[in-house]
């Protein structure tokens, strides 16, 4: 993908999540089944670095949960992270606004490193393959030797009624060629009309990308929704 596209698509989501960041946050109170599965399987000390936290609501499950290790949340939305901090915490939590499409954004979090790193329904908005292989090293260079990067990746191609929010490329002056395969814009219908880029992703893609940042897919599964398919998660782990 030409850079000049990938900064156009980063900027009409950057709009749309500062536009509608509140409006999304509203539809985002509880966590889907797929991330509890995640959550589930942690001890309670581990550090967290989640990337896209939004409202903050995967902190505060730890937090009710009794997490006890430290929680630092990343996100480019200023409305989001607005929700985020509304109350107390019972463990080590830290939010920031960042945009790690950007570059060196990995050297602004030393000297962090993580035992978990989690992107919940995030990444399918980074565009361009080269970008997100890029960031994939980036994370694998915060994680610990035997930890584990979690994510999961919107499969709204598995529901007719999501299906139909899609629209044509040429609403924002773009045509098929100048994205990637399985790149979709998609509409959003509450406080207003807004449009978003996201992108589908496929286990053989999903497995190019990890091997090409030098990780080994530890698991795959698919969950949410009343389909039990409109999440794809995968747990990733270093290649020493």
């Amino acid at each position: 993908m030409d850079s000049t596209v990938a900064h156009q698509l980063l900027e009409l989501n950057r709009h749309f999540y500062t536009e509608y960041g509140r409006e999304f946050s509203a539809t985002r109170e509880r966590l889907q089944t797929g991330v509890l599965r995640v959550l589930n399987s942690l001890h309670g000390d581990e550090a967290i670095l989640d990337l896209g936290c939004g409202n903050g609501q995967l902190a505060r499950f730890l937090s009710r949960r009794g997490h006890r290790g430290s929680y630092l949340g990343l996100d480019f939305s200023l409305p989001l992270l607005s929700e985020a901090d509304r109350e107390p915490f019972g463990f080590p939590v830290e939010f920031r606004e960042m945009d790690i499409s950007l570059a060196n954004w990995r050297s602004k979090l030393r000297p962090f490193s993580f035992d978990s790193i989690f992107a919940f329904a995030f990444f399918h908005h980074i565009p361009g393959f080269e970008l997100q292989v890029n960031i994939m090293k980036e994370i694998y260079n915060l994680l610990k030797p035997n930890g584990r990067f979690v994510f999961s990746n919107w499969q709204f191609l598995n529901r007719e009624k999501l299906k139909a929010r899609i629209h044509s490329w040429s609403e924002v002056g773009l045509s098929p060629e100048e994205v990637e395969p399985n790149d979709y814009l998609l509409d959003w219908k509450r406080g207003g009309i807004g449009l978003r880029y996201v992108h589908h992703y496929d286990e053989d893609e999903l497995a190019q990308l990890a091997k090409d940042s030098d990780f080994e897919i530890e698991q795959s599964f698919y969950s949410d929704g009343e389909n039990r398919k409109l999440g794809l998660y995968q747990v990733w782990k270093k290649i020493l």
